[in-house]
């Protein structure tokens, strides 16, 4: 039989160890259910030959008794066993899903950027599924099999030597034909599970875009693409079933020519006088209950081959460890000011040859407004998801009020600033909830006012339910430059000395931007936005220009506009287009 890898193994045991008194009286509960189906065929043996002799229907109805109150405390008690055993794999089941989520979110976004979401979710569910059968099923069906085997055959040898061994002689074969497809069984079934993985991925991709391919009408690609998907799973399974097919019939059609053995050398005995018919009957009965553990055998390795697979697919999600994670020496916080030094930051993207960011250096005061601008794919996102540590970028290159920010504990660091990306992602809750979901226990005077200063306060009381409204699924419900609005009241209600914006204007108007912004920068908070609208850099204290991850040029709107370089192309070009709207 293909046997686990120690490392799968430990990680097995692991599982299991803080339920080891739960298991010990399912395996306990075995060990009582198999000694008493032993006893069964002893006292239906001493039945048969006492009774042959001398035939009485007392006798018959105290025997019977006796045989009816075993079986039934035989079955109460295989109950509890199965009921444990199985409860045991559950709560692996739970424990497993919980571990996986907390990992999720301790894990950043870059892991998440090289992982499909369908991949993710096939491994938490699919996979974990596969491991609660390992450890309730398998562990039930191999424990019980071997005690079966260990307490049954010293009976059978007692009772006849010769027949057991001859009854038994195919069974060798059976085990040697379990470990040689032990390996192919593993392989098919990995194949299967990442081809389910696959599919699972790109039917949430899919309907995540289902906009995109209406709009551009490839239905028929993405039905191809599935298509093609959907036929290897298929090839896959039927792979994984001609094995199965092959297999476990064969499995129980080995284990039944015991029984055939037994019947012809049996008869033979006891026309001898060499075994009475009370010892053939509890030999047949012996043998059947052997016949079905090692038939079971089949299933048995299904679920082992699918938990080894699952447990490797599991724990190679629970090894991966966040980059940017706190340092040994993370200090906290104290009360924040709000000033940002950044001092020759560089920055290369994983598998990138050319850097994102290039030795930048500048400085925000506490309370100062700073905007960059720059071409598409100069930086600017890079720049805030580094100041906000979301890049696990190295030590001695981003202060904030003069401590190294890859020093200050993660959480401290968190709760200093507020970032709001371009790309608004909203929950499929009520509004309310979205606004308040940095603080959920802000009340509505607070939810109303950030929404106030994110001028979509007005626009909420148009809806029928207000700040009930359920926006759908990534906030489906509502316009962009609405989803984008709100993001942004959600990141003014936590009110953090520092509040980054990433493009987070973009789909707002000029003039309706240049009002979100006043309303901001009257707060007195450190800003650091990043935009694509001219109209509010003249609001700004001070401006930045990006260009190929580099600081070109800095300084304030006035400054900027008569010098010569790209913040002047830049704003001509806003000028002209502003004449024609």
């Amino acid at each position: 039989m293909a046997k686990p890898h120690q490392g799968q193994l430990r990680k097995l045991l692991s599982y299991i160890q803080p339920y080891w008194r739960q298991q010990l009286v399912g395996i306990g509960a075995l060990v009582v259910v198999n000694l008493l189906g032993v006893a069964i065929p002893l006292v239906l043996r001493q039945a048969i030959n006492q009774l042959e002799t001398n035939l009485q229907p007392g006798a018959i109805l105290r025997y019977g008794l006796a045989i009816i109150a075993l079986a039934t405390l035989m079955w109460l008690i295989r109950m509890v066993s199965r009921l444990v055993l199985f409860g045991v794999g559950r709560q692996v089941e739970f424990d497993l899903k919980q571990k996986l989520f907390e990992h999720f979110l301790r894990l950043d976004q870059h892991f998440f950027n090289q992982h499909p979401p369908g991949e993710l979710i096939s491994r938490a569910t699919s996979d974990v599924d596969n491991v609660r059968r390992l450890v309730g099923f398998s562990v039930l069906s191999f424990v019980n099999t071997f005690l079966a085997y260990g307490f049954t055959l010293p009976v059978m040898l007692g009772i006849s030597v010769s027949l057991t061994l001859a009854t038994l002689a195919v069974y060798p074969l059976l085990f040697f034909m379990v470990y040689a497809f032990g390996d192919t069984l593993r392989f098919q079934q990995a194949q299967v599970q990442e081809r389910l993985a696959e599919l699972s991925d790109l039917i949430q991709e899919d309907m995540s875009g289902m906009a995109l391919i209406k709009i551009y009408a490839q239905e028929p690609v993405e039905q191809r693409g599935f298509a093609q998907l959907n036929q290897e799973l298929l090839q896959d399974n039927l792979a994984l079933a001609r094995t199965r097919s092959f297999l476990f019939p064969l499995f129980g059609g080995i284990a039944s020519v015991s029984l055939l053995i037994l019947l012809w050398l049996g008869s033979q005995a006891m026309e001898a006088q060499t075994l009475t018919l009370g010892g053939f009957v509890a030999l047949l009965l012996y043998v059947e209950r052997l016949v079905f553990p090692t038939a079971l055998l089949g299933f048995t390795i299904t679920a082992l081959q699918r938990g080894q697979v699952s447990i490797e697919r599991v724990e190679t999600l629970l090894q991966e460890s966040p980059q940017i994670q706190n340092s040994e020496q993370a200090i906290p916080l104290p009360q924040v000011q709000g000033q940002l030094i950044v001092q020759h930051l560089s920055y290369t993207y994983p598998g990138q040859s050319q850097p994102a960011l290039r030795d930048v250096s500048f400085s925000v005061q506490p309370g100062e407004t700073l905007v960059v601008v720059g071409l598409v794919g100069a930086g600017k996102s890079t720049l805030i998801e580094a100041l906000c540590r979301l890049l696990p970028i190295g030590g001695g290159q981003v202060f904030l009020d003069g401590q190294d920010i890859t020093r200050i504990h993660l959480s401290d660091l968190r709760r200093a600033m507020a970032y709001v990306p371009q790309e608004s992602f909203l929950f499929s809750t009520k509004l309310a909830d979205n606004i308040r979901y940095g603080d959920p226990e802000a009340d509505m005077g607070r939810v109303e006012g950030a929404a106030v200063q994110a001028q979509i306060h007005g626009e909420i009381l148009t809806f029928p339910e207000q700040y009930e409204t359920l926006v759908g699924e990534r906030g489906i419900t509502l316009s962009g430059g609405q989803r984008q609005r709100t993001a942004l009241a959600r990141g003014l209600l936590v009110q953090t000395p520092i509040l980054l914006l990433d493009d987070a204007l973009a789909s707002v108007d000029s003039q309706t931007a240049q009002g979100i912004i006043q309303s901001i920068t009257a707060l007195r908070n450190t800003v650091i936005l990043v935009t694509h609208q001219m109209g509010v850099a003249p609001m700004a204290d001070r401006v930045l220009v990006l260009s190929q991850g580099r600081v070109v040029q800095m300084g304030t709107h006035r400054e900027l506009v008569q010098q010569p370089g790209l913040y002047q192309e830049l704003w001509q070009k806003y000028q002209f287009e502003q004449q024609f709207d």
